[in-house]
């Protein structure tokens, strides 16, 4: 990862394609990238994806696909020729799955990674679904995903040391739920600071409230790159 890349991704966790339109022309392209979830995506369509790519931005294409190999494999084409720079499958699919979508994604066209375990769920309630515990399901599935030859995966910031020291710099992690200094936790349970989460290996960070719901979000994405700054001044 470059060290002048953007490394914030800023979620764009609308009900509809004008308000997240109205955000992203709020943002500079030069300093953040952008996620499009479930909900905007249902409701505005692909033509999402290419309006925000006119603005300037790049767009990570947050759908977890989950089904069968072929229908994943085709699904990940499809968003490959939309030009998205990274999807996501959800690695509880499988290995054939998860080997299937990397066929379908030319190296070079777009990142490819794996969900792992979601950031809203507690330990509690992954025992209760019979997944164990958070750090031992993450390693399970994040070895699924570097097995299939995926680039990287989503985990939460509390797992991502132990990957970064497995894994090696090049293994793409990114983080969701991270919270700027002084940011509520809203509804992620396993969450972060943006320099503890740089620290324990995160390559991106997921971003959203604290930046879409500010009253000027550009100035709340600038106010997080100054931490992210801050923290590379330290190993200068």
């Amino acid at each position: 990862m470059s060290s002048k890349a953007p490394v914030i991704i800023v979620a764009l966790d609308f009900a509809s394609a004008r308000e997240a339109l109205r955000l992203a022309e709020r943002l500079d392209p030069k300093d953040c990238r952008v996620k499009v979830g479930l909900e905007l995506f249902t409701e505005a369509g692909p033509g999402i994806v290419t309006d925000l790519k006119r603005s300037g931005l790049e767009v990570f294409l947050d759908l977890k696909f989950h089904d069968i190999p072929n229908t994943v494999a085709r699904a990940c084409a499809r968003a490959c020729e939309l030009g998205v720079w990274m999807l996501n499958v959800h690695a509880l699919g499988g290995s054939r799955m998860l080997k299937a979508a990397r066929e379908a994604v030319a190296p070079g066209t777009a990142a490819l990674i794996g969900v792992t375990v979601l950031t809203s769920h507690s330990a509690d309630e992954l025992a209760a679904l019979g997944l164990g515990d958070p750090l031992s399901r993450t390693q399970q599935l994040a070895a699924s995903c570097r097995e299939a030859g995926l680039d990287g995966v989503v985990c939460s910031t509390h797992e991502a040391a132990f990957l970064r020291e497995i894994y090696g710099p090049e293994f793409v992690l990114v983080t969701p739920g991270i919270r700027p200094a002084g940011s509520t936790q809203d509804d992620q349970r396993r969450t972060m600071g943006i320099a503890d989460a740089l620290r324990v290996g995160a390559h991106y960070l997921v971003i959203g409230r604290p930046i879409t719901a500010a009253p000027n979000p550009q100035a709340a994405l600038e106010a997080c790159l100054a931490e992210v700054r801050g923290l590379r001044s330290e190993f200068r």
